[in-house]
């Protein structure tokens, strides 16, 4: 169901989720045009949200007066006050987003753009139900668009794609998974025949139509990567918050790595002045799909649908 927005808490409520929404806008604008998320939008989201939590634990929190044995006061506030709320909501979310980064699903601006949703919009472990929804709706929101943005890309680089979906699909890996796939799979139509439960048959053949979609799926997700995403670029080209492919190392000095949350300002800096003394050469970036504006529709479709599993239960 929808969120509640009549609620005695309208206020701490509706600034938050204002200004969650203009960042997200201004974010997905910024993401389309350049491929990348300002830092001072992303840390300005994650300060903004601390700092309004805060000050509405002050203004709005429950504080409760305590008078010790020994004469003193001790004044203590509610376990789920705005402030601790938004610091969980930054801690988890954080743990979310590295984790789609470090598996290469996000880039630097997506990841920071969700750690700031979740220090403006808090976690309550009462009552979520909107930050829930709304990564529930990202999840499946993110799939489409991702899928149609690889579609997009596929058509813009055709003959590159084709190239490399032939070369992935005749490597030597990938030849011996798809035979013994398709061994499994012809045995399994086999047995079938000797099932007279209905139900059971249309179980094995969707599970058999799972493991086939999701091979090819496989391929042709690795394919979009490496024909339309890597590109060499030199290092005076580079703008903060690119992702580097590979380390790059001068000697034994460690210069920038795809575990760095986007290459900073510094390192550019290093890489150009090393690039003119001849020690490297062009750099190995990732452009990979602007996934800020699959947040800014997963955001407004949870404002106006609330969470799909609130349908369910």
């Amino acid at each position: 169901m929808a969120y509640n927005w009549l609620s005695a808490d309208f206020v701490p409520l509706a600034i938050p989720y204002a200004m969650s929404f203009t960042a997200l806008f201004i974010g997905s604008i910024t993401d389309l045009r350049t491929r990348e998320v300002p830092d001072w939008l992303n840390f300005g989201l994650i300060f903004s949200g601390v700092t309004l939590n805060t000050l509405f634990t002050f203004i709005y929190g429950q504080f409760n007066m305590q008078v010790l044995e020994n004469g003193n006061i001790l004044y203590t506030i509610s376990p789920d006050s705005y402030l601790i709320n938004s610091l969980i909501g930054l801690v988890i979310l954080f743990g979310v987003a590295y984790i789609m980064f470090d598996a290469g699903q996000w880039g630097g601006g997506d990841s920071k753009m969700l750690m700031g949703l979740g220090a403006m919009l808090g976690i309550n472990f009462k009552s979520s139900e909107f930050l829930f929804g709304f990564f529930i709706n990202a999840l499946f929101v993110g799939a489409i668009y991702g899928l149609l943005w690889s579609i997009f890309l596929v058509f813009k680089n055709k003959k590159k794609f084709g190239k490399e979906f032939k070369r992935i699909t005749s490597m030597e890996n990938v030849v011996k998974a798809k035979k013994f796939m398709l061994v499994t799979l012809f045995f399994l139509l086999v047995f079938l025949f000797f099932i007279d439960l209905i139900y059971i048959k249309i179980l094995a053949l969707s599970f058999a139509f799972l493991i086939l979609t999701t091979f090819y799926l496989w391929i042709f997700v690795k394919a979009v990567e490496k024909s339309c995403m890597y590109n060499l670029v030199e290092p005076s080209k580079l703008t903060e918050g690119d992702w580097i492919v590979k380390d790059v190392y001068v000697g034994k000095q460690y210069i920038c790595g795809p575990k760095d949350l986007g290459i900073e300002k510094k390192q550019i800096g290093k890489l150009v002045e090393f690039y003119k003394k001849g020690k490297v050469k062009k750099i190995l970036i990732k452009e990979g799909v602007p996934f800020v504006p699959s947040f800014f529709i997963a955001f407004v479709v949870t404002l106006v649908l609330g969470s799909p599993l609130g349908y369910l239960v």
